[in-house]
C-alpha cells in the first residue's frame, strides 16, 4: 500500500499549518525531510498533492479529496486505538471534553491537576461549544463528555445527561448606550430597538438555537465571549453575559448590568455523554463534576 497513516498525519499537518516549515516544527521534523517525503508520495501516487501559492502549501483538488477521506481514516484509527486501550486497561487514550461557553475553563484547572496527579495516562482535549453545539458535539462524535450542555436535554436514546443546575446570565450594555437613559426594568419593546451581540451556535447538524434575544431584534454575530464582551464594551450592542465574563468590565465601569421586563435569565446546563462510552477517565470526570463543590466552582446555580 502506497499510503500509510503516517503519511496522512503528515499531509494533515501541512494543510493545517499552511506550510511545510510550520508543519515540520509541529511534527518535530526537518523541513527538507518533509518536502522529500511528500515528493516521494506524489511520485508513488502519480499525482500532485500540494501546490505552492507564495509561501503557503495549498492542496490540489486531488489532494483535497485524498485528505478529506484520509482524515476519516485517521479518526477511525484513533477511535480504534482508544477502544483497544479501553478494553485492555479501562482508561482511554484521549478524553475529549466539550465545554459550553457558559462554563469558565479556568475553574477546571485544579480538577485537571488532580487528574494529572493520578497519572492514568489519558490525554485530555478541551474544546468550546455554543448552544446546540454542545449536544451536536456528542451526537457527531466530536466529544466524549460535555460540561454545561445548555437548554433542555436532547431526547436521544444514545445519550445520557445529568442536570448540573443553571448558569446565570446578566443583561449588560455600555454606560453610554441609549438604554442607559431608561429606568429598570427595561421594557422588551425598548431592548428590541437596539442591536444584540450574540455568539454563533456551533452546531453542525442539529437545529441552531438562540438565547436571550427579543423577537425581531437586530443581531451582530461574533465567534466567542471575548468578542461579545469587547463589542458590548464598545457600545456596539447589548446582550447577556455570564458573571465570570462580565465581572471585570462591570467593576471597571465599562459595562452596567440591568434588570429587564423579562426578569432574571438562567440557562439550564447539563453533564452529558454517550451511553456506549464507559471508560474510566469519563467516569472519573462525571463523578467529580457531579458534586456540589464543582458545581459551585463552575458558577452553576442549583435549580
Amino acid at each position: 500500500m502506497k499510503l500509510s497513516l503516517d503519511a496522512l498525519v503528515m499531509l494533515d499537518a501541512i494543510d493545517t499549518a499552511g506550510s511545510f516549515a510550520a508543519a515540520a516544527r509541529a511534527l518535530h521534523r526537518v523541513p527538507s525531510a518533509l518536502t522529500h517525503a511528500v515528493r516521494r508520495l506524489e511520485d508513488d501516487l502519480g499525482f500532485a498533492i500540494f501546490t505552492r501559492v507564495g509561501r503557503r502549501a495549498v492542496l490540489t483538488p486531488a489532494g483535497r479529496t485524498l485528505l478529506a477521506d484520509g482524515r476519516q481514516l485517521l479518526a477511525a484509527a484513533n477511535e480504534l486505538e482508544c477502544r483497544a486501550r479501553r478494553v485492555a486497561t479501562g482508561w482511554e487514550v484521549e478524553l475529549r471534553i466539550a465545554l459550553n461557553a457558559l462554563i469558565p475553563f479556568d475553574a477546571l484547572l485544579p480538577l485537571i491537576a488532580e487528574f494529572d496527579a493520578e497519572q492514568h495516562g489519558t490525554r485530555l482535549r478541551f474544546d468550546r461549544e455554543v448552544l446546540a453545539g454542545s449536544w451536536d458535539a456528542l451526537t457527531s462524535g466530536r466529544a466524549d463528555l460535555v460540561v454545561g450542555a445548555s437548554g433542555e436535554a436532547l431526547r436521544d436514546s444514545g445519550l445520557v445527561s445529568r442536570p448540573l443546575g443553571e448558569a446565570q446570565l446578566l443583561f449588560c450594555h455600555a454606560p453610554g448606550h441609549p438604554l442607559a437613559a431608561l429606568p429598570d426594568p427595561l421594557p422588551l419593546s425598548a431592548i428590541r430597538q437596539h442591536r444584540a451581540i450574540v455568539m454563533a451556535d456551533t452546531t453542525r447538524a442539529l437545529q441552531a438555537r438562540s438565547a436571550g434575544l427579543v423577537s425581531g431584534q437586530n443581531m451582530l454575530i461574533v465567534p466567542d465571549f471575548s468578542a461579545k464582551l469587547a463589542a458590548q464594551v464598545a457600545g456596539l450592542g447589548v446582550g447577556h453575559l455570564p458573571p465570570f465574563v462580565a465581572r471585570a468590565a462591570l467593576d471597571a465601569g465599562q459595562l452596567v448590568s440591568r434588570q429587564t421586563e423579562a426578569g432574571p435569565v438562567r440557562e439550564p446546563v447539563h453533564l452529558a455523554w454517550r451511553r456506549t462510552h464507559d471508560g474510566h477517565a469519563l467516569q472519573w470526570f462525571i463523578k467529580h463534576l457531579s458534586t456540589a463543590h464543582w458545581r459551585a466552582a463552575l458558577q452553576v446555580l442549583p435549580r
